[in-house]
């Protein structure tokens, strides 16, 4: 074949079709969606999370794909319709994921029914817009010793929100059926946040909840050693006092989370970084 006919070959070949319609994705929420627990120093803020990893994979074959991360730790319900709802609708996104109500549950002990009427009117707002909406149920805590009290707020809570999404036709990824995330390997050190291996799942989750093809294969976290009730009980203590106690008095002293700010509030091209989970370690972070 001479040069002419390799490169009108070449021109007239089909290009890969795109695996989705969505061209540009805003996050919206809190810690869980700005990474907390996903560590790595090539991401915006130097967190990755379930959210970089879903916009990962969605930037493939789609020329033009552009991402934004508005979550900032620590707010509640009313903060993240305040200050990221606005802001996200003038990006014009035509894919918006939404995850609030953590914080008003576990710190507030807030009306499940009130946040969801909170959350409804927020996420009337999104797909008026046009914007395909993904909504997150809540996962099961009821494994800890602690978290265990609030979880019929939580499954109340996940009951309306599944009602919320339904009735605005927006896609549901439910944690709490997401029975992978009872292990203690997919926790972050603090038991409030997913470990890099959690976000991973996570994120698979999100795709396939999405019908979206992709490259992220289920990752199984290494059996947890066998413990007595003593040194069980021990690290309960541990954790209380290093963790679960610092977080509950930030949370009370109601810290100036306004100062905070998105780790990518601009939307932008997306760096992957492959297949790859990322690397599995956890560490301290602020509320």
């Amino acid at each position: 074949m001479n040069a002419w006919k390799q490169e009108k070959a070449a021109t007239s070949a089909p290009a890969e079709p795109a695996l989705h319609p969505w061209r540009r994705l805003v996050a919206l929420g809190d810690s869980f969606t700005e990474g907390i627990g996903d560590p790595d120093p090539r991401s915006d803020g130097g967190l990755r999370g379930w959210a970089d990893r879903v916009a990962e994979e969605l930037s493939a074959n789609q020329p033009g794909f552009a991402y934004a991360n508005l979550a900032v730790r620590g707010l509640l319900v009313q903060q993240i319709l305040d200050q990221q709802l606005g802001p996200a609708l003038a990006l014009k996104p035509d894919l918006v994921t939404l995850s609030a109500g953590g914080n008003d549950i576990v710190f507030r002990r807030s009306d499940p029914d009130r946040l969801a009427e909170k959350i409804d009117a927020g996420v009337d707002q999104l797909t008026r817009s046009g914007a395909t909406v993904v909504m997150f149920a809540g996962p099961d805590w009821g494994a800890t010793p602690v978290f265990s009290q609030i979880r019929g707020k939580v499954a109340i809570l996940n009951e309306n929100l599944h009602t919320v999404a339904a009735h605005h036709d927006a896609v549901m990824v439910d944690l709490w059926f997401l029975r992978e995330l009872s292990s203690p390997g997919m926790w972050d050190r603090d038991r409030l946040h997913f470990s890099p291996l959690g976000h991973h799942t996570i994120a698979t989750a999100v795709l396939t909840a999405l019908g979206v093809p992709h490259t992220l294969v289920p990752l199984v976290p290494k059996p947890p050693l066998p413990r007595n009730w003593k040194a069980a009980r021990s690290e309960d203590l541990i954790w209380a006092r290093e963790y679960l106690v610092p977080w509950v008095i930030r949370q009370l002293r109601h810290p100036a989370v306004e100062a905070l700010t998105a780790k990518r509030p601009e939307p932008g091209p997306v760096f992957g970084f492959g297949s790859s989970p990322g690397p599995l370690v956890g560490g301290s972070h602020a509320a």
